[in-house]
């Protein structure tokens, strides 16, 4: 008996999921479940020091990315000195008010 189902109760359970999710998807599923149970015991069993470590590296390397992205998006675009638009880096004209750019 697993969790207080019998035989019957465990072969029903399998021909849902067969039904439900197809044979060809059934490996699939089992991969995805057991890496699921893996990830949350390896959870579990983190210290509270090393949560926070593995906070402040997320932490980091999402203000990394976010930093090269603004600066990325700055390259990407200059500003109209007529009426202040935000504009494409490739832009001859001023798309709001039609300003010719310097190159």
């Amino acid at each position: 008996m697993i969790l207080g189902m019998g035989a019957p109760e465990l072969i029903l359970i399998v021909l849902v999921c067969v039904v439900l999710f197809g044979p060809k998807n059934l490996p699939k599923l089992g991969t995805a479940l057991g890496q699921t149970v893996k990830n949350v015991r390896e959870g579990m069993e983190e210290t509270p020091d090393e949560k926070d470590d593995a906070t402040s590296q997320a932490t980091a390397s999402q203000d990394a990315a976010a930093t090269s992205a603004d600066s990325d998006a700055d390259a990407a675009t200059k500003t109209c000195p007529n009426c202040g638009a935000t504009l494409a880096a490739d832009a001859a004209f001023c798309s709001h008010c039609g300003h010719k750019l310097e190159a």
